[in-house]
């Protein structure tokens, strides 16, 4: 496959991107949710609030440690979230609204390929100079738009995140909903032949990422090939809009 320079990439995406509106609306406390307030069985681990993250810094415009949705979306997740309570778990939130300028913090990180502070921990298997031709990191994102959320399952009894065979934000096909098995049937077929460096998971592992999965789907979202964790509400009311508000609290 032909090699496409980072810069050249970068530049392309930032044009596509100008077709659709980045702006601060006035109005973005009535087209928002502090997710909690509906969805208060979630737990909050936001990881762009802390050091914790591929980047090793506090993403800006993340000035609290809260989840922000469109309200469309956190009434979605509150029915995920009143259906896996009943089988025992809680979600897990990690990320929900982002604002434009912490996609912009994600694209000066990368551009900078001597910053490897995170790499044992979120992409041991790649240069950091991929990272922008395999689309880790772009100059847009859907969560931008109000209508997406990362999120795990707690299981109650164990008090501990389930086991999904991977971290949030691996860099990898290990993170992908195929990864050892079929999510369109369910079924486990320990096909790690994607794993650059022969990493699986487990039965067990591929099971609990179904879990969450199906929830969601059956609730109005949709998933993304490339991220077990990653969901956007199918009628997402903003689905051209780009915020670039901070998250916080209001």
């Amino acid at each position: 496959m032909k090699k496409i320079a980072p810069v050249f990439l970068l530049s392309c995406l930032i044009c596509i991107g100008c077709a659709r509106e980045i702006h601060k609306d006035v109005d973005f406390h009535n087209k928002f949710v502090i997710l909690t307030d509906i969805v208060p069985d979630a737990i909050l681990e936001i990881r762009y609030y802390g050091t914790y993250n591929f980047v090793g810094d506090r993403i800006d415009g993340y000035d609290h440690p809260i989840a922000l949705l469109t309200n469309e979306a956190a009434k979605a997740l509150k029915e995920v979230s009143d259906e896996v309570v009943a089988q025992g778990y809680r979600l897990k939130i990690y990320d929900a609204y982002r604002p434009q300028d912490a996609v912009d913090h994600f694209v000066r990180w990368a551009e900078d390929v001597s910053d490897i502070r995170m790499k044992p921990y979120f992409y041991p298997d790649l240069d950091k100079s991929v990272l922008f031709e395999q689309e880790y990191i772009m100059a847009k994102s859907g969560h931008t738009r109000g209508s997406t959320v990362d999120l795990t399952l707690f299981d109650m009894t164990t008090e501990k995140e389930v086991d999904m065979g991977g971290t949030f934000d691996w860099f990898g096909p290990e993170s992908h909903p195929d990864f050892c098995g079929n999510p369109e049937t369910g079924q486990y077929t320990g096909d790690n032949s994607k794993s650059p460096a022969g990493r699986s998971i487990t039965e067990e592992q591929f099971r609990n990422r179904m879990i969450l999965r199906n929830a969601m789907l059956r609730h109005g979202f949709k998933p993304l090939d490339s991220e077990w964790w990653h969901f956007t509400l199918k009628d997402e009311p903003y689905g051209d809009t780009y915020f670039n508000h901070p998250v916080y609290q209001f």
